[in-house]
């Protein structure tokens, strides 16, 4: 235990004695920088910037009365961040500042070593005019709309009937009410997920764009409406922080722009896929009315039984006339003049028919009169014979027949058998 405590005890005294490093890419484990140096580094760095403008907006403003010195708490109108700012008196005095201000401020960041703390020491503080602001809203309007934000084609189509509404409002807000009462007046069936939210000073721009993207998440909520009264320039510049017009319009939801009164008309409402000029004008863009909806429903149903009435009635006199021709009240009409080309055809064919076998049968009996001329049979009948030996063969050559033999002879009409006889010059 002893050489413990001396090797501990001479590490410390070699760390002392050591020169520490100017950097603090130099220091390790070994050769560390004590707190003081860290904070004493920080502050000389801090020392050696330039003044800068900001601007922020003020949330809370302590003066206490003999001091030369009052302190504020400037906070980003974007992002939940705040910095103290201590303000001499005289600066204070010479414009009105409230809490809620927007204010640019000429400062000085300087370095509280003692409690790790950075603020500003502010040489000059100016307010935020209302013609300013609308010049940078202006050129946001601009920015946003090259980047095609504003375009109509991109913005989504309300449903007919959603069942579900989800609706960012001001706590207990006389439009949460506008809305909802003359929703369920026309619609009584509708249902909302509400979202009581700040709807105006620092916190508001976070809290809504929070709410508005948990409602976008909610596949329940089948459009989104964001509404609050109407209110001055700056209540109402929360709607046109560039934050949340951009969440709008990231949104898969439709969203609902009701903000104000008509002649109130922040970026939200170039953004939103619906302007509504009012929330109670917000409430009849969402859901339809029962009433409409069911006297259009029964004109639709009349005019659909007008219809097939008009169109029985058109058929029924249709087939009425169809009835009355000819065709239909004499069927055999049609056919006689079919049955006289048929029979006039058969007339011909049977004339052709006849003449032909007249023809044909003439013909035949000139070749049968032709035919007996050149037979054999012809020649017999005018006195000739066909001598035949037994076999059947003719006799053609005397020198053929054998005096024995005994021949047969045809002649027109009947045969008979011979015998020849051999004359005596022939045999001499």
């Amino acid at each position: 235990m002893s050489l413990t405590w001396w090797g501990c005890a001479a590490g410390i005294l070699a760390r002392v004695s050591a020169p520490l490093p100017e950097k603090a890419a130099e220091t390790s484990a070994e050769r560390p920088w004590p707190l003081r140096l860290l904070s004493m580094k920080i502050s000389d760095y801090v020392d050696r910037m330039s003044p800068v403008w900001v601007e922020g907006q003020i949330v809370q403003l302590n003066r206490r009365p003999g001091s030369r010195t009052g302190f504020v708490t400037l906070r980003d109108a974007d992002a939940d961040m705040s910095m103290t700012v201590t303000v001499p008196t005289v600066v204070l005095d010479r414009m009105p500042i409230t809490d809620g201000s927007r204010v640019v401020v000429h400062a000085k960041a300087t370095y509280w070593g003692k409690r790790g703390t950075l603020q500003l020491e502010a040489r000059d503080v100016r307010p935020v005019g209302e013609g300013e602001l609308l010049l940078r809203l202006e050129h946001l309007k601009r920015v946003l709309a090259a980047e095609g934000l504003f375009a109509a084609d991109r913005k989504k189509p309300l449903p007919f009937l959603p069942a579900r509404i989800g609706l960012v409002c001001g706590r207990a807000s006389a439009a949460m009410r506008d809305v909802i009462d003359n929703a369920r007046r026309r619609w009584p069936a509708v249902e909302f997920e509400v979202r009581e939210v700040p709807v105006q000073g620092t916190d508001a721009v976070t809290a809504v764009t929070e709410a508005l993207r948990e409602l976008d998440a909610d596949e329940r909520v089948d459009v989104i409406v964001l509404t609050r009264g109407g209110g001055s320039f700056e209540d109402l510049l929360p709607f046109s922080n560039e934050s949340l017009v951009r969440a709008v319009a990231a949104a898969t939801t439709p969203v609902v722009s009701a903000i104000g009164h008509e002649v109130d008309q922040p970026i939200l409402d170039y953004v939103a896929d619906v302007r509504a000029s009012t929330p109670t004008d917000a409430a009849k863009r969402i859901v339809p009315d029962v009433e409409t909806e069911r006297h259009g429903l029964e004109q639709a149903r009349e005019r659909a039984r007008q219809a097939v009435r008009a169109r029985l009635a058109a058929e029924r006199r249709h087939l009425e006339v169809v009835r009355l021709r000819p065709v239909l009240t004499d069927p055999h009409a049609t056919l006689a003049p079919h049955r006289l080309v048929i029979s006039h055809q058969q007339e011909r064919a049977e004339r052709a028919l006849t003449g032909r076998v007249h023809t044909e049968h003439a013909r035949v009996d000139a070749l049968a009169a032709q035919l007996r001329a050149l037979s054999p049979q012809g020649t017999l009948d005018r006195g000739y014979a066909i001598v035949m030996h037994a076999d059947g063969r003719l006799v053609t050559d005397r020198a053929d027949v054998d005096p024995e033999e005994i021949l047969r002879v045809r002649v027109a009409r009947g045969d008979f058998g011979v015998t020849p006889v051999t004359s005596r010059k022939a045999a001499r």
